[in-house]
């Protein structure tokens, strides 16, 4: 069966999970979501991930989720960019997500990234998802 929005897929198994307090858990595998997943990994809002080919050709990323102090890291996430409604920022209207405390994560012509390195970078591009 064919998927509309694999990214929105991802972020609805990862809240699913937090919110059952899971240690790990698995999606399809893609490119883009491995790059959003290196963001989440590098601003520490999770532990790590790693891919898994199976003998049939098609491959999982399994994500080791992270916990405070028993509360999951990841407080909120949502989908900005859907595939109905694509939503893209210049760098000087790239969003803060509860005034710094959280990031937008970006697809920039120079890769998926974090709204402060895309700042940084001086380059916009569609808003895919918040974190907080």
């Amino acid at each position: 069966m064919s998927m509309s929005d694999p990214l929105g897929d991802m972020l609805t198994r990862i809240r699913n999970a937090t919110g059952r307090r899971k240690n790990t858990v698995s999606t399809p595998a893609s490119k883009l979501r491995a790059r959003v997943l290196d963001v989440l990994q590098s601003e520490g809002y999770i532990r790590g991930y790693s891919e898994v080919t199976y003998d049939d050709g098609k491959s999982e990323l399994n994500i080791e989720l992270k916990y405070s102090e028993g509360a999951p890291v990841i407080r909120e996430m949502s989908r900005v960019s859907k595939p109905g409604r694509r939503v893209y920022v210049s760098v000087k209207s790239i969003p803060n997500v509860a005034n710094g405390l959280g990031i937008s994560i970006l697809s920039t012509p120079k890769g998926v990234m974090a709204d402060h390195e895309a700042r940084e970078q001086n380059v916009g591009g569609e808003v895919l998802c918040r974190v907080f």
